[in-house]
């Protein structure tokens, strides 16, 4: 069939033209009061980054993008491999782990780390008493966090939730306490796509152990804590309530992010009383959707239902995470798929920070920031986006008719944010008065800004766009 065009009354008398048409917390104080913004490794480097990549990435991001709110460098997985790439093969990988059986940075490959006077042994898979290789160092990120805060940013890093299976098969004692990491190892629940720690015992043993791992990134200078297995498959209550304690005990405002997703709404309250992101889907990766019968990777259409069901939960200290933002260069090592450019276009790059920043989501990067073109920078560093992220006090789905989609965040001094998407394959003509959208609009005018193109639009009752497939339109309403 031929392209045709119909007319649909949406909301009272806001028309789409369409053509083609194709199918009460415990909490810490004055952490994360706004959605978290910054970069993490993963989507570039994977299991791989090295000191003098990470140093670079935060050049950038201090030189770039701290000036617009990016403030937290995060490191992602794997920075304790010594061979990062034998991850396939968990048998062959080669562990960093202190006495105290935690693990620490490679020295290798974060030379900062290595604390002055310090020694190594190395227990290895034919020595006949360990099947895991660990070095035993007394490496530590304190220098590297110290560095990351002189440039006025942030320090965070990945780890998987529970004990190394290296430190448990050494039985190791656990800091700070008279237990051994046979004590808090619980070898009936690992990760189930995680080769590298058991789980931990929701007993004394289990805290200590937790307490051991908090006191040494607070003194490593760590503000962002991402533990992973913990929020969806499997969904861990106890081990994230012991790492919730252990953050407090430490007095340091460290932010806690739970991943993976999808988290479920019924876990709701004890997420926000226990943590301050949370993943609310699988992986996002540069695809504009799901691909059928599947749930991995996610993609950027994937996230608005999830998004709204989550908005009435974004609250300062609290804020339902879409992921990270793989916009810009996914090289080289990045955490799936071959090195490329992200394969979003244009318009669903657009989409995708527009749809982040209006509900309120953290803004977390995740190429490479030193291969930054200026199309990419000038879409991460509008003002008017970020404001709309940081500064609204609520954010809600307005209307959903079919491919069409409206949200709409209140900002201070009597502003609205309104964004109009366009999520169907076909070109989409939209007209219309605000009042057509939601009574409570009013049907006055209002002073219109777009904030993509950036400028003023003039005083204006409604909105009309010209939409292609996958794109969006962000106005702000001043009074």
């Amino acid at each position: 069939m031929g392209p045709f065009v119909r007319s649909l009354a949406v909301a009272g008398l806001f028309l789409i033209v369409a053509a083609a048409q194709q199918p009460a917390r415990a909490q810490q104080l004055n952490v994360a009061p706004t959605p978290p913004m910054g970069w993490n490794s993963w989507d570039a480097y994977g299991l791989t980054i090295t000191e003098p990549q990470f140093r670079a990435n935060v050049g950038v991001l201090r030189d770039k993008l701290l000036p617009f709110g990016w403030n937290y460098a995060v490191i992602d997985e794997g920075w304790f491999f010594e061979n990062p790439g034998e991850r396939p093969t968990p048998a062959k990988l080669r562990y960093a782990i202190d006495p105290y059986g935690r693990y620490v940075p490679v020295p290798a490959r974060f030379p900062s780390a290595v604390v002055a006077g310090s020694s190594a042994s190395v227990a290895s898979p034919g020595d006949g008493s360990h099947k895991l290789s660990a070095t035993i160092e007394s490496t530590s990120f304190a220098a590297l966090g110290e560095w990351v805060h002189a440039q006025g940013l942030k320090f965070g890093i990945h780890i998987v939730r529970g004990i190394p299976r290296a430190a448990v098969e050494r039985n190791l004692p656990i800091q700070g306490s008279d237990f051994h990491a046979e004590d808090a190892a619980d070898s009936t629940d690992a990760c189930p796509w995680d080769p590298t720690n058991w789980g931990i015992r929701d007993n004394a043993a289990g805290q200590a152990w937790y307490d051991s791992l908090l006191r040494q990134y607070a003194s490593w200078g760590v503000d962002l804590l991402k533990v992973d297995c913990i929020a969806d498959h499997p969904f861990k209550l106890d081990e994230i309530e012991m790492i919730h304690r252990a953050i407090l005990k430490t007095g340091r405002p460290i932010v806690l992010s739970l991943s993976p997703g999808p988290t479920q709404l019924v876990h709701a309250s004890d997420v926000a009383r226990l943590a301050n992101m949370w993943r609310i889907a699988d992986d996002e990766w540069d695809v504009w959707s799901t691909a059928p019968g599947k749930t991995f990777p996610q993609g950027v259409k994937d996230q608005f239902a999830r998004l709204a069901a989550w908005a009435p939960y974004a609250k300062p200290g609290n804020w339902p995470d879409a992921d990270m933002l793989p916009i810009g260069e996914l090289r080289p090592e990045p955490g799936l798929g071959d090195p490329r450019a992200s394969h979003l276009t244009p318009d669903e790059q657009r989409t995708e920070l527009t749809l982040w920043s209006i509900a309120r989501s953290p803004l977390i990067l995740g190429a490479n920031l030193t291969l930054l073109d200026e199309p990419a920078l000038a879409l991460l560093t509008n003002r008017d986006l970020i404001e709309i992220n940081q500064t609204a006090t609520k954010s809600f789905q307005l209307l959903k008719h079919e491919d069409f989609i409206v949200w709409q965040a209140n900002l201070p001094d009597n502003k609205i944010a309104l964004a109009l998407f366009n999520t169907s394959d076909a070109p989409m003509n939209l007209s219309g008065t605000f009042a057509d959208l939601s009574a409570s609009l009013g049907d006055h005018p209002w002073k219109v800004r777009d904030v993509w193109a950036g400028k003023e639009l003039g005083v204006q009752r409604g909105a009309s766009a010209n939409l292609p497939p996958h794109a969006s339109l962000l106005l702000i309403l001043h009074p």
